[in-house]
């Protein structure tokens, strides 16, 4: 069966790290100093890398972790490539400080990293296990003493297996607000950025409608909307939790990966039905958050399959935020249309170009139109784009080497892209690529890699490929190089 994508519905390491860029030769004409003309971004602009939690830190077991619903998918035959699992994954829980000196020789001022809510509460509810809120706490520490600030994502799509039902209990989401206000409380003092949620369609639609990821059900319409809704509730309680357990100069936001519309001419009608494609079909996402009501479009669509919802409900879900991170991989394109939503999605043909992960269409302009759609429509304090990146048929020669040329294309052109954005006075403050190591690509296992950084993942050996030297340069000149 043809898989769809989630955006679309130690120990050799410590010795590599020390001279992960040593002895690695490149053309100057490919990594100079930046020349004029080069397209700069403004001082002050934040870069970083990003991962998450299940997909790098293996550790599985270690110190009581209790499983998570991607540690029971995962060892179900026939769930992921290869029956691959995130037992052992990049092994970062015990190489962290190895992973730490990779964003430090990248030159990174941010990093990016979700929680493994299970680490902490080994069922998803009290009591609290001591050993894994240790290791995030020494985590902050070391990022902090490297001068890298952490940006962390309280749920990245490990659900605690303990949470009986998961998300369609409504439970689940009163869980995660307690949580996030312990989270909150333990580590604020050193973390002043923070995510509630990552992805929520990945989480809802591709766990409890498609079967595509854990926990693998495939439920009615009404069912699949009642998980939608407590998904977007579980960030409404977060944002509230940590606003009451965090200093007053924190920041709270989420990582959503919207549907992104391109018009198919930058002429007003085409641009018109992007705003209006981008609004109606993050209808149960990213719009209510930002608008506090169901679109009525939607609600009579789905009619008796709406989502039942309680009183205080939408208020928590709109609750303020601080900024929006946008997730950007490929785009859908629309056109205007005389049909009364006042657009229609335009048919992708077998020739268009697309990366090595079949659903990335090469379409760099995808992520100005994000940036530019929920700003025209809900003018977000500030926008980061929090994840952005693609695998590659990555092949580690003899001597060391990935000569990565296609994703260096595929982040030169989207990030000339983003400049176009930040240009036109977008509040966009930082940019996270995805990812700095190979990992635990959840249903497609260890068969594609998005890292700057090759794993072997036998020997656990990093390797900074070639557009982690282009994403160096680029850092250093703070300019598309």
């Amino acid at each position: 069966m043809k898989r769809i994508s989630r955006r679309q519905f130690g120990k050799g390491a410590a010795a590599v790290v020390g001279a992960a860029y040593a002895g690695m030769s490149f053309p100057r004409f490919a990594f100079g100093e930046p020349q004029p003309g080069h397209i700069e971004f403004p001082k002050g602009f934040l870069w970083g890398c990003a991962t998450a939690s299940y997909q790098v830190e293996g550790g599985a077991k270690d110190d009581g972790r209790g499983p998570s619903t991607w540690d029971v998918f995962s060892h179900t035959q026939g769930k992921t490539h290869n029956g691959d699992t995130g037992d052992v994954a990049d092994d970062s829980y015990h190489l962290y400080k190895e992973d730490v000196q990779l964003l430090k020789n990248l030159g990174v001022e941010v990093y990016r990293m979700s929680i493994s809510w299970s680490r902490v509460f080994p069922t998803g509810k009290a009591p609290v296990n001591p050993k894994g809120l240790d290791y995030y706490s020494k985590v902050v520490d070391e990022l902090l003493k490297n001068n890298i600030t952490p940006y962390i994502t309280l749920f990245h799509w490990d659900t605690p297996a303990g949470l009986e039902g998961g998300w369609t209990n409504r439970d689940t989401s009163k869980a995660f607000g307690d949580y996030a206000a312990f989270m909150g409380k333990h580590l604020g003092d050193r973390v002043k950025h923070w995510m509630t949620t990552n992805e929520f369609v990945c989480f809802t639609d591709l766990g409890y409608q498609i079967g595509q990821f854990a926990p693998g059900l495939k439920l009615p319409a009404a069912q699949v909307n009642q998980v939608r809704h407590h998904g977007i509730l579980a960030h409404g309680f977060g944002v509230q939790a940590l606003r009451a357990n965090l200093p007053s100069d924190a920041k709270v936001g989420l990582a959503e990966n919207a549907s992104v519309y391109v018009p198919v001419m930058e002429t007003e009608e085409h641009i018109a039905a992007a705003r209006k494609a981008i609004r109606l079909m993050n209808a149960p996402f990213l719009t209510v958050l930002m608008e506090g009501k169901y679109p009525a479009e939607y609600l009579a669509k789905e009619g008796a399959n709406a989502p039942k919802v309680e009183d205080g409900d939408l208020e928590k879900i709109s609750s303020p935020l601080d900024f929006v991170g946008l997730n950007v991989y490929t785009p859908s394109y629309v056109r205007a249309s005389d049909k009364p939503e006042g657009f229609e999605l335009e048919q992708v043909p077998a020739s268009y170009p697309k990366m090595f992960s079949p659903w990335i269409q090469l379409s760099p302009e995808c992520i100005y139109w994000a940036v530019r759609n929920v700003c025209d429509l809900w003018k977000p304090k500030e926008i980061y784009i929090t994840e952005n990146g693609t695998s590659s048929d990555d092949v580690l020669t003899t001597d060391g080497h990935v000569e990565d040329t296609d994703r260096v294309m595929y982040l030169r052109n989207h990030l000339t892209m983003l400049h176009r954005a930040v240009k036109e006075d977008y509040p966009v403050k930082g940019y996270f690529l995805w990812s700095l190591l190979d990992n635990f690509e959840w249903a497609d296992g260890y068969s594609k890699r998005f890292g700057l950084h090759y794993v072997d993942f036998k020997t656990l050996k990093r390797y900074p490929k070639l557009s982690a030297q282009w994403y160096k340069q680029t850092i250093a000149a703070n300019a598309v190089v």
